[in-house]
């Protein structure tokens, strides 16, 4: 990092701090980029009660805790993290990318936007997020196995997960709660085919155990339902706005288009995670971060370089190594100096004794 004016400025600058958006962060600092998370804090990681299929992380770390390892596992390679909601990005005469946060300006050669959705959320009265309302049904589907279950919705998507939930156990309900239902006829005729009981009244009340737990609805009708807990299926709401200022492609559901490798339709945005089409899912959002943080790093890097570039400036100058900003280097010799012994040269040394 370093200052331009008033600017502070960095090869990459990731908007936010999610689980892709640190994958991406780690990936690119420890390739050597100066890097900045840009993250106003929240999102549907944080949430998570307990983390569920990442491989290494138990079930009894939070979202929060799962989160704040990544923070400082980035900011010991060298990276910065900041705090603050990016409000405008836009590409200067330089073609380098200008960052508003906190009426602060950031300058950056690549931007990474890991901003996410919001999911909808149905009307109260409703169960704590994680204690009886779940929004990943590829998370949490194991937790339901023989328990009663629950799906509120009225459209297609809503039809297709209680139908899926029928794998994991006998008992599940679609909730309209009120509502007409909106999905399609085949949809219907096939819904009509499982076993599942579509429950019209609205929810009047909600029961709960000691330890907050959902235990049962009680609905307008007068009737009680129990069920361990369920999903809510009203759509989510991408935050698009940062990539629509830089002009980058949206698909028809609000998610921004993008390559194998994370690039959008913008050259030098990329996105990643649950702001992309695909799973939305820790595992996949991670493995996103890390394909565009090697994408960003094979488009910065200082060398090999071109036969162009070698003509035009003659070989490379020893004066040049290595490729990479000062901060990250001062980071891992600091973070060499902590776990290995010093590096001693051999030059001049004696030759060892013979044990003979």
């Amino acid at each position: 990092m370093s200052e331009t004016g008033d600017a502070r400025e960095y090869e990459v600058i990731v908007v936010g701090g999610g689980p892709a958006g640190l994958q991406t962060a780690l990936y690119t600092t420890r390739l050597g980029h100066d890097t900045a998370v840009i993250d106003r804090g929240g999102g549907r990681a944080a949430m998570m009660l307990d983390t569920h299929n990442v491989v290494g992380v138990t079930e009894d770390v939070s979202g929060n805790e799962f989160l704040r390892t990544g923070r400082e596992q980035i900011q010991s390679y060298g990276a910065d993290i900041v705090t603050g909601l990016v409000t405008d990005v836009e590409r200067g005469d330089d073609g380098r990318f200008r960052v508003t946060a906190n009426d602060e300006t950031y300058l950056a050669d690549r931007v990474v936007l890991a901003v996410g959705f919001n999911d909808v959320r149905p009307d109260p009265p409703l169960p704590r997020t994680g204690k009886g309302l779940h929004y990943c049904l590829h998370c949490d589907a194991y937790m339901f196995i023989d328990r009663p279950v629950y799906v509120m919705g009225h459209g297609d998507s809503a039809a297709f997960v209680a139908m899926i939930m029928l794998n994991f156990t006998d008992e599940v309900d679609i909730l309209l709660r009120g509502e007409e239902p909106q999905w399609r006829e085949e949809t219907d005729e096939r819904l009509r085919a499982h076993p599942i009981d579509v429950v019209e009244a609205e929810i009047s009340g909600m029961r709960k155990s000691d330890d907050g737990w959902l235990e049962a609805f009680e609905f307008e009708d007068g009737s009680v339902r129990h069920y361990r807990g369920g999903f809510p299926m009203y759509g989510s709401e991408y935050n698009s706005e940062l990539a629509e200022q830089l002009g980058a492609d949206l698909n028809d559901d609000g998610t921004v288009v993008v390559d194998d490798h994370g690039r959008t339709s913008v050259d030098g945005v990329f996105a990643v995670g649950d702001f992309t089409p695909g799973h939305n899912q820790v595992p996949v959002a991670m493995g996103e971060g890390a394909k565009a943080g090697i994408a960003v790093h094979m488009e910065l890097r200082e060398f090999p370089r071109s036969l162009d570039d070698i003509e035009a400036n003659g070989p490379v100058s020893p004066d040049e190594l290595p490729g990479l900003g000062r901060r990250v280097r001062d980071a891992a010799a600091e973070f060499e100096a902590a776990r290995a012994p010093p590096i001693e040269s051999d030059a001049g040394a004696e030759p060892a004794a013979d044990d003979d």
